[in-house]
């Protein structure tokens, strides 16, 4: 078996020894190019693996994620909570056990704005959770901290000062309809001042926050969550129900499902996606199904 490995930030070559004990395939370091690998090992968090997602999708070949990052809740939500639990899928795979899934990834296209002419820009692959509002700001202030102290609590630091110093913005979501009762296929779903709309292709994100806890990564929907105003100290004392999805119950949270999603404020705001800047709004996010092939235990 010829297998590549993609070696995230603090990750090196010994990293791969537990994986190669069981057999004498082909091993390279780095993103293969098209026929020249039969799987994939990434090592690390939520950023690398965005990073490759572009790649790894045109490559089209299983992907077993190592957890290995600042943030790992896209090996999570796959079952893949330690190292361990990926040697072990590993060497199912090997003994041709292992279940490979096809699963949903999130795509961004950035949209001119009023007055500006259309240019060409990239769309973006996202595993986990696209977000447009205080998670943004909170995600922000976490990549500026140490490597070591995103990976132990930096993201839950982080949010009191944002939940303290950032204001709701006006903001619109509109999604598509079967009949819509709009021109261009959209229809209005909800307009106010929002201080967090989430675009979520799997449960978690945030390290261990549900903020989706319906999401499923194989329905080609987004599970969306919007937060309307409150009252920063509420906030503050409702924050940790976010972890259990509780959150759900409280009474300025919105959550519905949709395939196709655009996102208007009233002026550009940092859209975040697995903990990565991706653009500014006003932006277009949908699901393209099946879109990776991933490892995942038995």
């Amino acid at each position: 078996m010829r297998a590549a490995a993609i070696l995230g930030l603090g990750c090196s070559p010994k990293d791969l020894r537990p994986f190669q004990a069981d057999g004498d395939g082909e091993w390279r370091v780095g993103m293969p190019s098209p026929g020249d690998a039969d799987v994939i090992l990434l090592f690390g968090g939520d950023g690398t693996i965005h990073r490759h997602l572009g790649q790894l999708v045109k490559l089209g070949i299983p992907v077993l994620v190592v957890p290995a990052g600042s943030g790992n809740d896209f090996a999570c939500s796959l079952g893949l909570r330690r190292v361990r639990d990926s040697l072990a899928a590993w060497r199912k795979f090997n003994n041709g056990s292992a279940s490979v899934r096809e699963i949903d990834l999130g795509i961004v296209s950035a949209m001119p704005g009023p007055g500006e002419t259309p240019s060409i820009q990239g769309a973006r692959y996202f595993c986990c959770v696209a977000g447009v509002g205080i998670d943004g700001e909170v995600a922000r202030r976490a990549n500026r901290l140490p490597r070591w102290l995103r990976g132990n609590g930096g993201y839950l630091l982080s949010v009191a000062p944002a939940i303290f110093t950032f204001d709701a913005i006006p903001m619109r979501v509109l999604t598509t309809e079967e009949n819509p009762a709009t021109t261009n296929g959209w229809k209005v779903r909800c307009e106010q001042p929002t201080l967090m709309a989430a675009f979520a292709n799997t449960p978690l994100y945030g390290g261990g926050m549900r903020v989706a806890p319906r999401a499923k990564m194989d329905d080609g929907l987004l599970d969306v969550c919007i937060v309307g105003v409150v009252r920063p100290l509420r906030l503050l004392r409702l924050f940790p129900t976010v972890y259990s999805g509780n959150h759900l119950k409280v009474r300025e949270v919105e959550y519905f499902h949709t395939s196709r999603v655009r996102v208007e404020t009233e002026h550009p705001m940092d859209l975040y996606a697995d903990g990565e800047y991706v653009c500014r709004t006003p932006v277009e996010i949908e699901v393209q199904r099946a879109a990776l092939k991933v490892i995942v235990p038995a």
